[in-house]
Order: structure tokens, then sequence, then C-alpha cells
């Protein structure tokens, strides 16, 4: 009688080991083998648990998303070549969710002092989309969404850049429908309080590049996730 078996070392064999009785670990035959020698060690068998499967690729889900993405990149090509010195972005439909925030950032950051209220406008506007990707990615893990929220990021910038722009000159028309001149302007403000008014149109500008610098990037990624999902659903469906 086997007290473990030659093959894997499992000590549980059954009591009956004649014909046809097998090892409960690896299925061989017990009466086909021989005793085992009382020096070998036992060893336990590996628990082994098989790998879960790669979550299924929903064909319409990813054509729905292609859409989407090809929408989101159209209309980031179309605002970023809208002119800055204008404010032609004012205009846009995207200036107006954005605005509300803004707005709601003034209020937000008051207890953080004049300085801070006056930035928290443009600082909730650009925090918007952070914390809307930190949401999307750590609620579903979706990292398509998070590359349409820093879209959205992108976007902010360049809603802001007339904005900065405009501290030298002074023309954009505000909220109250007036202009700097006769209204209180943020990045008036700000700049002079920083010293930098005289570097306003360099500065607009720049912040208008990182936006499109940052849209094309975030289009360039939800591209790259699409093909990615493609490849898989091509190969599940082969």
């Amino acid at each position: 009688m086997l007290s473990r078996c030659p093959k894997c070392q499992y000590a549980s064999l059954p009591q009956k080991q004649d014909f046809p009785a097998e090892c409960p670990g690896c299925g061989v035959i017990l009466a086909k083998i021989g005793a085992v020698p009382a020096s070998l060690p036992v060893i336990e068998p590996m628990e082994v648990r098989a790998e879960e499967p790669p979550t299924p690729v929903d064909p319409l889900l990813l054509g729905m998303r292609a859409v989407l993405w090809a929408g989101f990149a159209y209309w980031g090509w179309v605002l970023m070549r809208l002119d800055v010195a204008y404010g032609e972005i004012v205009r846009s439909f995207i200036h107006r969710p954005l605005l509300i925030f803004h707005e709601a950032g003034h209020v937000v950051f008051i207890p953080l002092g004049e300085w801070m209220t006056v930035a928290g406008g443009s600082l909730a506007q650009l925090l918007m989309p952070v914390v809307m990707g930190v949401a999307l990615w750590r609620a579903n893990r979706d990292a398509f969404g998070v590359s349409l929220a820093l879209w959205l990021f992108g976007v902010s910038l360049l809603d802001l850049a007339p904005y900065v722009y405009d501290a030298m000159d002074l023309q954009l028309m505000l909220l109250g429908g007036r202009t700097g001149e006769d209204s209180f302007h943020d990045w008036l403000y700000l700049l002079r309080t920083m010293g930098l008014r005289e570097r306003a149109w360099g500065i607009g500008m720049g912040v208008h590049k990182a936006g499109c610098a940052i849209v094309v990037a975030a289009n360039a990624w939800g591209l790259w996730l699409l093909w990615r999902q493609w490849r898989q659903w091509r190969r599940r469906a082969e």
C-alpha cells in the first residue's frame, strides 16, 4: 500500500489502491506504480489559480467611442484655429460651461485671500477636468474617458489664453458686458502684481500653444487606446 504518490508526492491517497484507483493529486493509476521510499519528502500539491481573462471588447461601445473621438478631434482642431488676440473662443459653446466653473472658483477660493480669489477662477476652470479624469480612472479605470478629460484640460487653456493676452490691451468683452478698462480684469490684476503685464501677449500665446499641445496629445492618446481595443477585438473574433 502506497503512503505517498511517487509521481506528485500527494500524501492523502485512498485506502483501497487496487485498479482502477487513482491519485487525487495527479490522476496516475496507483496499481501501476511501485512503493515510495520512506526517505522521500512529502510535497503538498500546488494550488493553481487560473488567470482572469481580459475584459471582452464590446464592438458597439468601440464604435461609439470611435465616433466620439472623431467629434472631439475635429472640435479641438476648430478651437485651436480660433484667433487669440480677438478672443474668438469666447463665442464658442465650450466657453459657457467653462465660464460657470471659472466664476464658481472665485467664490471657492475666497478663504485663501484676495490674490487667490482672483486666480481661483482660472484655477477652478483647470481643476475641473483634472477632477473629472481622476474620478473616471478611480471609478471605472476608464483610460479613454481620462483622455477626454485631458482634452478638456487643453481646451480650458485655449479658453484662458485670450483672457491672459488681453491684459495688455483690455479690449475683450467681459461677463458684465464691459471691457477690462471699465471693470475688473482678472489677469490684469494677476500679471500686474507679478510685474508681468508687459509680457501679457507672450504669456497668452504661450498658454495657447500649451493648450494646443495638450489637445493634440489627448487626441493621439485616445486614438492609440481605440487602436489597441480594436486589435483585441480582432484577435478575439479570429
